[in-house]
């Protein structure tokens, strides 16, 4: 056996130690062939040796393109020296993140294998380039109370993207833009509880781009985002999250942080194609761009960055008259292609979806039966109101 084969035999054992066996960053589980078998692998995994800790193939990119973060080698295609295969052992995943995530706030937001680059890419570089979370009690940038910046701003009417000034107000629990840098009042002022903000790079066709969706005349709101720099927009998403978590310990004295941390910004459920038909439901079926976000589900012709959505259902709790079911009533016709029906019940009225294959069918089911599973808030009953008095 070669010196590099009983290297990578050794790494394979380190492999099976607790909390080895995902990606050391973003939580990927790992897909390697057991090179005991076989040297060839069709999806290496890596590792730090000079950090320590196992990662997966994406995150092994953002390692090798900053430098200061340190060297990355190929589990089993890469030569390894007995030193490095030593520290391995040493380390691991569990003892660096004891190191490295020592203290990440409530607010900050862990991404997941499932996120975009930009934020997978600055979480890492702020744990291991600026060491932001080794120490416990350290200031944060995110934690100022108030952040005043430019960033480019997709305008509602013509689509293009012009450089709008932002003020985040922890006092004021408010985000605020303005047209000019100089102008006196804002064109809008939007108040942190009702805003949800999620990173959309494929829809607004950048990779900084960040959707931020808020209550506006009983209506979400939503508006488009983008720094050219990965950094800054990242920081004003965790900034807003930093204010608002501050306005929910004020608001909610006695919650917990894990009572609190859904309350803050999220990813929408799921967003898709489906099919609906009118109010009256006897017109046809019409194909629209869906949108889950917790209990709100908007829809548009198309997944564009329309200011307003064309339509909105709001998803009560199933003991209060909300249900969703497969199939759709008797005497209904759907297009062909669309087959798989839903029947979405709330107190009001019905609403009627199909979807092309019953896994999507299945898939929006389950969202839909979760969230109205799950009990309402006092906020929640707020919202249900408002859309009644919209409606």
């Amino acid at each position: 056996m070669s010196a590099n084969e009983r290297a990578t035999r050794a790494l394979r054992e380190i492999l099976q130690n607790p909390g080895n066996d995902a990606c050391a960053d973003c939580g990927a589980p790992g897909k390697m062939k057991n090179v005991l078998r076989t040297l060839e692998c069709s999806n290496p995994e890596w590792g730090s040796c000079s950090l320590g800790v196992f990662i997966c193939l994406a995150c092994s990119g953002i390692h090798r393109n900053s430098p200061d973060i340190g060297k990355v080698k190929s589990l089993s295609l890469s030569r390894w020296e007995d030193h490095e295969v030593e520290f391995m052992a040493e380390n691991g995943n569990e003892l660096m993140k004891s190191k490295y995530e020592a203290s990440v706030p409530v607010y900050y937001y862990k991404p997941t294998y499932r996120d975009c680059q930009v934020l997978r890419e600055q979480w890492i570089r702020a744990k291991y380039e600026r060491k932001e979370f080794c120490e416990p009690g350290k200031k944060l940038i995110y934690e100022e109370g108030t952040r005043d910046g430019m960033l480019m701003k997709r305008g509602r009417d013509n689509g293009q993207f012009l450089s709008r000034r932002f003020v985040l107000s922890e006092r004021e629990g408010t985000l605020k833009y303005f047209t000019k840098y100089d102008a006196k009042e804002p064109k809008a002022v939007i108040k942190v509880d009702t805003i949800n903000a999620t990173f959309q790079p494929e829809k607004i066709g950048n990779p900084n781009g960040l959707q931020i969706t808020y209550l506006k005349d009983y209506s979400t709101r939503n508006i488009f985002v983008y720094h050219d720099n990965g950094k800054e927009i990242v920081d004003w998403f965790n900034s807003i999250r930093a204010v608002q978590l501050h306005y929910l310990k004020v608001a909610f004295p006695g919650a917990t942080d894990a009572e609190l941390m859904p309350k803050l910004t999220r990813n929408f459920l799921k967003e898709g194609y489906m099919e609906k038909t009118g109010p009256r439901q006897t017109e046809g079926f019409k194909k629209r761009w869906f949108t889950l976000d917790h209990r709100r589900l908007m829809y548009q012709r198309s997944p564009g960055m329309d200011a307003f959505a064309k339509g909105e259902v709001f998803l009560g709790n199933k003991d209060h008259g909300y249900s969703a079911a497969p199939g759709l009533p008797a005497g209904t016709h759907c297009n062909g292609a669309w087959q798989h029906g839903i029947t979405i019940v709330t107190p009001d009225r019905s609403f009627l979806f199909t979807c092309g294959t019953e896994s999507e069918q299945q898939d929006w089911l389950k969202h839909f039966n979760d969230v109205m599973s799950a009990p309402m808030s006092p906020q929640e009953y707020t919202m249900e109101a408002l859309f009644k008095h919209r409606h």
